[in-house]
């Protein structure tokens, strides 16, 4: 038995997303480059995929790039952003950034480019009041994420991007683990940068966008062509960019009715932890959060002894980013958010897709608070 409950890490690829890209895996594999017919008219299905993209997020066709995934579009617009205007060099970010933000984040202060670093409060959210103050005028970029890739915790982009477009400074969101699961509007949003990535929503690996604002002029990340108007060279992926078209199409279509499919299971879940755990609390249980992640922290249970046994059971779950596995320090967010080492470093997150069902949540609440209350016992911590 497998009950996949990392989607946050990644998710299962759609059988229609699949049957989508398998005639450009095999029959139509010319380059869209090309000057033949062959090739050149494969252009047409990227153009589609192009406006699938835009759809989903409320952007013209013309202003999505395609790139390889969520970590491109972000060196992409951070590099972008913080060059654009000579006379403003600062880079604001947030202390809860996934890694593909912050460490990029850190070169650009390596170059002598001025970093600021927004707090949160305790619930996970931005900290609007550190914002205003960390923006000046010479702030050229403003990147906060819409929503947390460990805790699920949905940002105030809008009022971020006010703020940001208030002191003349580009807004950017790492919207990676938001489109496809809620819904996003670039211009509602006054979003002028945002990377997404296509196997974060049922789409496959190696593919995603970065939106960059109508009037925006990007200079050119990667260099050796003409594709992407120049301003993203290399062959196209033409598999992965209709498999991503085709899964933003489906998240368009499904997205509320899969959020509170989605929303109905994780509630079950949390409250089923909740009543069987002692000890478990929910990180950033009292703000507004993703329909599909929840990140528990199980007192005096250190989480890589969960995650062992867990696993021998068939479930797969993570104790926060992927990107992360294999770290022994404390989870940054969770530390950010006032909570202390010994506790972060008891966190499981769970995060819920399309393909979750109720006997997935019925089987984790048969064979978590068992194996929590087991390993409490032995635990010196508890």
């Amino acid at each position: 038995m497998k009950i996949y409950l990392d989607n946050n890490a990644t998710t299962r690829m759609a059988p229609e997303v699949l049957d989508a890209m398998m005639p450009f895996l095999n029959d139509q594999y010319g380059n869209p480059s090309s000057f033949h017919t062959f090739g050149s008219s494969l252009m047409e299905h990227i153009e589609i995929a192009r406006q699938q993209v835009a759809d989903l997020i409320g952007a013209f066709p013309s202003e999505i790039i395609f790139t390889s995934g969520g970590t491109e579009s972000d060196n992409t617009a951070l590099f972008y952003g913080i060059g654009a205007d000579s006379g403003k060099p600062g880079l604001v970010t947030s202390v809860v950034e996934h890694p593909a933000i912050l460490e990029t984040a850190g070169h650009i202060e390596q170059t002598g480019h001025p970093l600021g670093l927004v707090s949160v409060k305790s619930t996970g959210s931005v900290n609007l009041n550190s914002l205003e103050e960390l923006v000046n005028p010479n702030t050229g970029l403003v990147s906060i994420m819409k929503a947390n890739n460990e805790t699920g915790v949905i940002m105030p982009v809008k009022e971020a991007a006010e703020i940001a477009h208030k002191a003349g400074a580009l807004f950017h969101t790492d919207a990676v683990q938001a489109v496809g699961k809620i819904p996003v509007d670039v211009k509602a949003e006054g979003i002028d940068l945002l990377s997404l990535s296509a196997h974060k929503f049922h789409g496959p690996k190696g593919v995603g966008a970065l939106y960059v604002r109508e009037g925006l002029k990007l200079n050119p990340f990667m260099h050796g062509g003409h594709q992407e108007k120049g301003m993203r060279s290399g062959t196209y992926n033409i598999a992965g960019i209709v498999g991503l078209g085709k899964a933003a199409e489906m998240g368009n279509c499904f997205i509320a009715e899969e959020a509170l499919k989605t929303a109905s299971l994780l509630e079950k879940l949390e409250t089923g932890i909740l009543k069987g755990c002692s000890g478990a609390f929910i990180a950033g249980a009292s703000a507004e959060r993703l329909p599909n992640t929840s990140t528990v922290l199980f007192k005096g249970v250190e989480s890589e002894a969960v995650l062992t046994l867990i696993d021998l059971a068939g479930i797969c779950v993570s104790s926060g980013s992927a990107c992360s596995t294999g770290s022994k320090d404390p989870s940054y967010v969770l530390t950010s958010m006032g909570i202390s080492a010994t506790d972060a470093n008891t966190a499981i997150r769970f995060s819920l897709s399309m393909y979750t069902s109720d006997q997935d949540i019925d089987y984790v609440l048969e064979v978590l608070p068992p194996i929590v209350e087991k390993l409490r016992k032995i635990s010196p911590y508890a």
